[in-house]
């Protein structure tokens, strides 16, 4: 239990390094991103998810992360990536919700 506390903290403040400088490029796209995070960090807190649940939400949250940075390799966000990193994150706060609203705990 205190090694996915521990996990999450370090994921979280990783996230918080990472998105500091593509955040502020992104808008919309890196705040989301750092939302989700905080949502997921909750749900570790509160026992609403469990450990496998936050490894699945984790892996889908760092592949959001190397979505974003392919996209922002060129120095520009076309639109069509930003619509399917828009639809990445629409997926993944889906299943966030629905981890966290289910009948599993910790």
């Amino acid at each position: 239990m205190k090694k996915i506390g521990i996990l999450v903290g370090i994921g979280a403040l990783a996230g918080l390094f990472a998105f500091s400088g593509v955040a502020t490029a992104a808008g919309r796209v890196g705040h989301r991103q750092f939302r989700q995070q905080k949502r997921i960090c909750q749900g570790v807190r509160s026992g609403e998810l469990t450990r496998g649940e936050v490894r699945g939400l984790e892996r889908q949250q760092v592949r959001i992360q190397r979505t974003k940075r392919r996209a922002w390799s060129d120095g520009e966000l076309q639109p069509w990536e930003r619509a399917h990193l828009e639809f990445m994150q629409d997926r993944a706060s889906h299943r966030i919700y629905r981890y966290k609203h289910n009948d599993v705990t910790r």
